[in-house]
């Protein structure tokens, strides 16, 4: 039997073999990308992000525990991007160990991988990853961000659905507003919401949220109603307490886009981006390959003492 086929037939080895194959973009992987290919785009694709400290992992451990409790045939595929190790270049595992109750369950697969220096909360390999994860039959896949903060916003051009995760007590009550991290909410959770100040955090995203939608907040039919409001949901995931409402929000938010037809608009632009960043690589691949390293180092040198600005580096290495 072909690997491809040991995929489609969920062969949890293989699978993992493979991923391994696309993480280190090597010929295989791209083989097996191209054969798996259209067999994808039915997986939902929930993303997770916040900061750092915000429960994050435990959130996903509760969900997926809830949703395979819900529909047992359900196969639910996790994607927790860690931290990359100074030392060894991998992931540190971190949200492994906190996700250790669903590792054990064969309907769940989880993947752990390293930003390897990657900005914006993700790999360049997790749309590859999805998409191979999604060819094996798992659906919904959980996608959840590093935790770097305020400059995590890639995971929207990635996900179906995106939650935003906040909590109380972690130095910052408007980190949400920062750098376009609530913009890119589908679902607001409060998290730990049994500390103290939980609250607090959410009235302010409640605040926050009227700005932009105070019309339709104050019952107002002025705006379309097909406008999505997210929602705030607290939660407590080390108790389960919310997860049964976060779920349902997560499902409306599935039948809402499905309906309106903004899942096969962020469809698009997934695939978009991701060939966006394919072409990017590849051009940057090819260029430097062709360029000759002397004529690089004698460009340098000229920007070095002062002979030439960086623009017009820029165009006499695209004119060389």
């Amino acid at each position: 039997m072909s690997l491809i086929k040991q995929i489609l037939q969920g062969d949890q080895l293989t699978l993992a073999r493979i991923i391994t194959q696309v993480e280190n973009d090597t010929a295989e992987g791209h083989r097996a990308l191209d054969e798996l290919f259209p067999y994808t785009g039915r997986a939902h694709i929930i993303g997770i992000t916040g900061p750092s400290g915000a429960g994050k992992s435990t959130l996903v451990n509760s969900l997926v525990k809830l949703l395979r409790e819900r529909t047992k045939e359900t196969r639910i595929g996790v994607i927790a991007v860690d931290p990359t190790s100074p030392f060894t270049g991998g992931a540190l595992l971190g949200d492994r160990v906190r996700m250790r109750d669903i590792s054990n369950d064969e309907q769940v697969f989880v993947r752990s991988m390293a930003t390897r220096g990657a900005l914006g909360g993700l790999t360049r390999t997790v749309p590859a990853v999805v998409q191979v994860m999604d060819a094996a039959g798992y659906d919904p896949i959980l996608v959840e961000t590093v935790g770097a903060g305020q400059a995590e916003v890639e995971i929207a051009s990635l996900a179906h659905t995106t939650l935003v995760v906040e909590a109380p007590g972690l130095g910052d009550d408007v980190q949400a507003i920062k750098a376009g991290i609530l913009e890119i909410a589908d679902i607001l959770v409060v998290n730990k919401a049994d500390w103290l100040g939980a609250d607090g955090v959410v009235q302010i995203l409640r605040s926050m949220l009227e700005l932009g939608y105070s019309q339709k907040l104050n019952g107002s039919s002025s705006l379309e109603p097909a406008n999505w409001i997210p929602p705030i949901i607290p939660t407590v995931a080390t108790e389960e307490k919310g997860i049964q409402e976060l779920i349902d929000a997560i499902v409306k938010h599935k039948l809402f886009i499905r309906k309106n037809g903004d899942w096969l608009k962020r469809d698009r632009k997934r695939l978009e981006t991701w060939l966006e960043q394919l072409f990017e690589n590849e051009l940057r691949s090819h260029w430097r390959n062709a360029s000759a390293h002397e004529n690089y180092a004698n460009i340098i040198n000229l920007m070095v003492s002062r002979k030439i600005s960086p623009y017009l580096a820029v165009k006499k290495l695209i004119k060389d």
